[in-house]
């Protein structure tokens, strides 16, 4: 399959330096023309080293990223990855704008309003005639290939993302899981990941 193209700046590269609690990243933004949408890559340290690159493939939550919502373990995930990657000395993590699985924004609150009626995350999106999980790691595997990155190390607890990832050129050598956050509020929604999604989330970290 056909890698979705991005267009890169050529006056003035969107390309800066991030001073952030877990260091100095780099920081580019890609726009992927298919969607109008801008990714980011965060970087910290040389990424050519002989040995699979620490990778974090994180999907804009705007209410856990941003307002530290317990609905979901996004934000912490989000967090927890920085820290890693800071703590190992190099790492990447690509930042998509595929909120709410890949439905939007809008999409999402309506599926949180039948979540609070009853219906669990994966019936919500089917309910609103959404997939339960619409996104694409095309444009996460171009990010990466453009930055020199092919080999990772990647954190995650998603079978789907490695599934695509691999698909597209990207070699999964290693794995890690990211079960961080965990709390009451959030509780049913991972085991619907670990259920109905497949998901590898030891459940007794979730007790």
């Amino acid at each position: 399959m056909k890698k979705r193209e991005i267009v890169s700046e050529t006056k003035v590269p969107a390309d800066a330096k991030l001073p952030t609690i877990h260091g100095e990243f780099r920081i580019r933004v890609f726009h992927e023309e298919d969607t109008g949408f801008d990714h980011v890559a965060l970087t910290l340290g040389d990424m050519d080293g002989p040995d699979p690159v620490l990778v974090r493939v994180h999907s804009e939550c705007l209410t856990g990223d941003a307002f530290s919502s317990l609905r979901c373990d996004c934000g912490a995930q989000l967090d927890a990855a920085l820290k890693q990657i800071q703590e190992k000395g190099w790492g990447c993590l690509v930042y998509l704008r595929q909120e709410g699985r890949g439905i939007g924004l809008h999409a999402k609150i309506q599926a949180y309003n039948l979540q609070d009626r009853g219906a669990d995350t994966y019936d919500a999106n089917l309910m609103l005639g959404h997939p339960v999980d619409a996104r694409n790691y095309n444009i996460a595997s171009v990010i990466l290939s453009s930055i020199g990155i092919e080999k990772i190390c990647i954190m995650t607890n998603n079978p789907e993302k490695i599934k695509q990832l691999n698909k597209f050129g990207i070699e999964v050598e290693e794995t890690t899981p990211l079960v961080v956050g965990v709390v009451e509020e959030n509780k049913d929604y991972l085991v619907t990941k670990i259920d109905k999604m497949g998901h590898s989330i030891d459940e007794d970290l979730l007790n």
